[in-house]
């Protein structure tokens, strides 16, 4: 599986990085995990394909993770023409959030016809969900959005990525990392308390029980950009927008 960081910043595009945004790729199966602002920006950027995406899974409604999806669909009607099914899987609201910031931003857009059949799905927390060949678990975690806020355990052949969303620290983090072949976690600051958000030291002083095999930072403020030097440790690696890995 090919992961690619579309977007690695936070709310305020710290380091002049874009928002979250993380592609993947299996065969010829595409799919999100969570569409900021500037998703659209960011894959053109890496030659990435809007219409090759048919589902992208949302963690939280803040807009810097689910406001992209108010001009991906105008891109998909407008430019890109689409006509492959697309499903959008999120926090209970979705569909209502989502429209209500197209209405905000575009007036009458969001009652347009669709070239294309548009399916929105709201995560369960008693059961994985499959769409495709992928499957997704999530778990609450502590970040206040208006809706729930997930963390997301993702299984899609034989390989699992995980995310932690945008959360304090909470212990069920423990398993959604477990044994996952790469677990992506936000990283807000170096050593600074900020609530609802992680720091280095809040992840690092647990590494010893997060057992995937590689870590991923990402979600990153000024302050904890001008210190990623200081990380040692070979499992972790620092995100940056463009960054491809092999999963």
């Amino acid at each position: 599986m090919k992961f690619s960081v579309v977007g690695s910043g936070d709310a305020f595009g710290s380091g002049g990085r874009f928002q979250t945004c993380f592609h993947l790729s299996a065969g010829d199966w595409a799919g999100l995990i969570d569409c900021g602002a500037t998703t659209l920006i960011g894959m053109s950027r890496m030659g990435l394909d809007p219409n090759a995406v048919s589902v992208i899974f949302i963690s939280h409604l803040h807009g810097d993770h689910f406001s992209g999806l108010v001009w991906w669909m105008l891109h998909a009607r407008h430019v890109a023409k689409r006509r492959a099914p697309l499903t959008i899987v999120g926090p209970g609201g979705i569909a209502e959030r989502y429209r209500a910031a197209t209405e905000a931003l575009f007036p009458g857009s969001s009652k347009k016809e669709l070239s294309f059949e548009l399916s929105f799905v709201e995560h369960d927390e008693a059961k994985p969900i499959e769409i495709g060949p992928a499957k997704v678990a999530v778990v609450p975690v502590s970040h206040p959005s208006g809706a729930p806020s997930y963390a997301l355990r993702l299984a899609i052949a034989d390989k699992v990525i995980s995310y932690s969303g945008d959360t304090e620290w909470v212990d069920q983090l423990i398993e959604v990392a477990r044994d996952a072949d790469l677990y992506i976690s936000e990283c807000y600051t170096y050593d600074q308390a900020v609530r609802y958000h992680m720091s280095w030291q809040d992840i690092s002083s647990r590494l010893s029980f997060i057992t995937a095999r590689r870590v991923l930072l990402t979600h990153m403020s000024d302050d904890m950009l001008v210190r990623t030097d200081e990380i040692s440790d070979t499992r972790v690696i620092v995100a940056r927008d463009g960054l491809v890995l092999d999963v």
